[in-house]
């Protein structure tokens, strides 16, 4: 266990459970969240908001953070202590853009890259207020255990996929808010979407993706991606990036 574990033991219980957890403190300082906020607001004008994925990949300034005491401490005490940085991505919702993020699980699009998708965790990191009204996440509890439901085609005009897992029932949902330099962290199975934003206002976040150094990253169904050794030591023979 880290050191300087950022979520209680209840906390840690309520994410195995649920398969998300939803801590109080802000992630970074202030000075750091500027700073954080500032480099995104320049890849979000020099890429658009459709090209921000792995964005880490061609602005290593991004690493400091994914790297980072503040981070990893989250995610030590839900993976263990030898972690891997697996991916990036900054999601932007503009405001009245009116598509919705269907009900799926993260895994169903990783499906083979790796050994299992048992343990990779997301830190959702608002940088603007997210909240239902203008396309926060919600998740159904404890739908972790899976990760490869069945999935039908969308409407593609309202979706920002083209699928969605069948017979979602939304009643079940939780949806989050979010101020800036808050998070949320969840599981790759847990079935999860967001409602398009019909509000005034944008909603940005960024993802951070994480994986257990005891999972395997398979090189021939992951070529060109790269991965990080955040923490402690790699146990699965994987070839990783180092800060």
């Amino acid at each position: 266990m880290t050191s300087n574990p950022r979520l209680t033991p209840q906390e840690v219980a309520s994410y195995n459970e649920k398969g998300y957890v939803l801590p109080k403190d802000n992630v970074f300082s202030d000075q750091d969240f500027h700073r954080l906020k500032a480099i995104f607001e320049e890849d979000l004008e020099q890429y658009g908001a459709d090209n921000l994925d792995v964005i880490h990949f061609r602005d290593a300034r991004l690493l400091e953070f994914l790297l980072s005491d503040q981070v990893l401490d989250l995610v030590e005490p839900l993976i263990g202590p030898d972690i891997g940085l697996w991916s990036s991505h900054f999601i932007c919702k503009q405001p009245k853009i009116g598509k919705a993020t269907p009900w799926h699980e993260d895994s169903a699009y990783w499906n083979g890259r790796t050994s299992t998708m048992e343990g990779i965790v997301t830190v959702w990191l608002a940088i603007d207020r997210a909240f239902p009204e203008n396309g926060s996440m919600g998740v159904l509890p404890g739908t972790h255990s899976g990760g490869f439901s069945e999935y039908e085609r969308v409407d593609k005009n309202e979706n920002i996929f083209e699928t969605q897992i069948v017979g979602v029932d939304e009643s079940e949902a939780v949806y989050f808010t979010l101020e800036p330099n808050q998070c949320s962290l969840h599981e790759a199975r847990i079935i999860h979407g967001a409602k398009p934003n019909t509000s005034e206002f944008r909603r940005c976040g960024y993802t951070m993706r994480y994986f257990p150094l005891t999972t395997q990253v398979y090189p021939e169904r992951n070529v060109g991606h790269k991965i990080w050794l955040a923490r402690g030591i790699d146990r699965a023979g994987n070839t990783l990036e180092n800060a």
